[in-house]
Parts: C-alpha cells; structure tokens; sequence
C-alpha cells in the first residue's frame, strides 16, 4: 500500500480528475473500478471520485509496486523531462512569476505551442526553465505538467501568461474566459490615425486555410467582434497605435485593422504587399504587432516594451 498526501498544488480538484492524472496510463474504467473496490480509498474511506480534494487529503493506493508503477507511466514520461532538462531556453525572458504563474516576453520566430511533434516552441522553453531552476521535479512533471494559458503568432511578439501549478492554470483560464484579462497590443499600420475608436464587425474563421475574414453584417459562423484602438505617434506613412481586444478572436488586430484599410506592417497574410516591401528593405521582416500589456485581478500589471524595430521606425 501507498499513500498520497495532496497538497496545495493539488487541492480544489475532483478525485477522479487528480487519479487520471496521477496514474496516466491506466483507464477511466479500471480507476473507477479500484474505488468501488475500495483498492483506492480517500481518507480511509470509500470514494466515487466525485470528492472534491482539500490539502492534508491522504488517498491510500493498495497496488503492487509493479501495478503502481506500469499506471503511472513512469518509464514513459522520464524521456520527455530528461530531453527538456537539457533543452535550452534562451528564448523565456521573465517578466513577472510567483509561485503559480510566470509571464514572459516572446520574441519574433518561436510558436507558443507546437504544430508538429518535432517543433520546439515556448512552452517546451518555458518547462525547460521550470526544470533547470529547480522549480518543477520529475516527481510533479509526472503528475502535472504546466501550460501557457494564451497564444501569439509565431511573428508577434510580447506577453505569454503561463499556469506553474494547476491553480495557476485554473486561474488563468477563467480570468481569460470572462475577460477580467485584459490584454493591450502596440501595432504600426498603414496610413494616419489621428483619433481613439472603437469599430465592431464580424469575424468568420476557414480553420482549414487559417485565415479569417471580416464582414460588415453577420453571417453563417461569423462572430461579432470590437476593437478599440488609439494613437500613440504618426508619420505621413503610418502609425503606432494602442489596440484594445474587446473581443478575442483568431487573427483579430490583423484581420480587422486591414477591412478597415488600416494594415499592420509588415502582414504577408492580411497586409499591403506593396507597402511591406517598402518596409522589408529598411529591415521590418514580420509583421509589427506586439501584446504590450496583461492586467490581471489581484494587481498583476505586466508591461513588455516594444521590440528594437518599433523605436527605428520613429
């Protein structure tokens, strides 16, 4: 028999969930069926994983050291912490951490998460980071494994929230869902804005091309959507505004800046090809969209200054 003692990383989780993530390899049937048994017991008594685990919880485990193990999946998950204990992570610049969440600074050409299995993004840097300061053992690695809780293109740069522990992620989700997040990006796009606004539209996704498009009325699949921006600094060519999601949704700035004849810099997907050519030349390579700012309840107010090209070009 072994026993498990939950602690503060692990409370305010139903039993059920906390199992299937502790013994990763084995079914949601065969768990169920070691509680009805009573081969796992939750504070020596019978469970139906519906129990909600508080902290000093004990869950007594009657399987043999080799059943224990092969649930586990210990063999299996020993590689991926063992290639990420080795896994540089120069691209994880801190901005903000405490004990259940970090921000950090994306820079330009890393995904946030994987597309294929061979890529490196973030997030692998960001759990590199966690293992080489001695912040997330091969122990909690097993049991759980931190996330970043919101994306960026591969060419924007700025702020990316991350869950260290599951009340970290718990609570970036929902702060992210009802919108008590409240993100601002810095863009420089095409032409002369000299006024604050805020323009509504719809929004349609092609999940198959990755593009979305903008419409003036709602149609089939199409989702409002509502920016608000407002200038910063101009030159006759272009402008650096201060954008406001007002709504979240896939390519939003890009997509909704462009419809309305505004571009942003150096966008091959949505841009001005002509005038990001005229821009290559002087050295802007991607497009110049960059999350400046994350507000969170509780006082969490994070800034990331603006990438070298911003400042060159004014």
């Amino acid at each position: 028999m072994r026993e498990i003692t939950i602690t503060t990383e692990d409370s305010n989780q139903r039993l059920d969930k906390f199992l299937k993530r502790y013994f990763k390899d084995a079914s949601s049937g065969f768990l169920y069926k070691m509680l009805r048994k009573k081969n796992i017991t939750y504070n020596n008594k019978k469970a139906d994983g519906h129990e909600m685990l508080q902290d000093g919880d004990v869950i007594s485990v009657y399987f043999s050291d080799e059943t224990f193990e092969k649930m586990q999946g210990v063999a299996a998950s020993n590689p991926m912490y063992d290639w990420l204990s080795s896994l540089p992570h120069q691209h994880v610049q801190v901005v903000f951490e405490n004990k259940d969440l970090v921000v950090v600074n994306k820079p330009a050409g890393i995904l946030t998460q994987k597309s294929k299995p061979e890529d490196i993004s973030l997030n692998d840097e960001i759990l590199a980071y966690l293992i080489s300061s001695q912040q997330l053992s091969r122990a909690r690695f097993d049991l759980f494994k931190p996330s970043v809780a919101n994306r960026l293109d591969r060419n924007t740069t700025g702020l990316v929230l991350a869950g260290k522990t599951l009340q970290g992620q718990q609570f970036l989700a929902e702060k992210l869902r009802t919108r008590d997040a409240k993100k601002t990006y810095h863009c420089v796009v095409k032409g002369i804005i000299d006024h604050e606004e805020t323009k509504e539209a719809y929004l349609k996704k092609d999940s198959a091309s990755n593009l979305v498009s903008i419409h003036a009325i709602e149609i089939p699949g199409s989702k409002l959507i509502r920016t608000r921006f407002r200038p910063i600094r101009h030159t006759n060519e272009y402008t650096l505004l201060e954008v406001d999601l007002l709504t979240g949704r896939t390519h939003q700035i890009r997509a909704h800046m462009a419809y309305l004849g505004h571009p942003v810099m150096g966008d091959v997907k949505y841009g001005d090809t002509t005038f990001n050519e005229q821009y290559r030349k002087s050295g802007i390579r991607r497009q110049m969209l960059h999350a400046y700012r994350i507000q969170l309840p509780g006082g969490i107010d994070c800034i990331a200054e603006e990438p070298e090209e911003f400042a060159k070009l004014f």
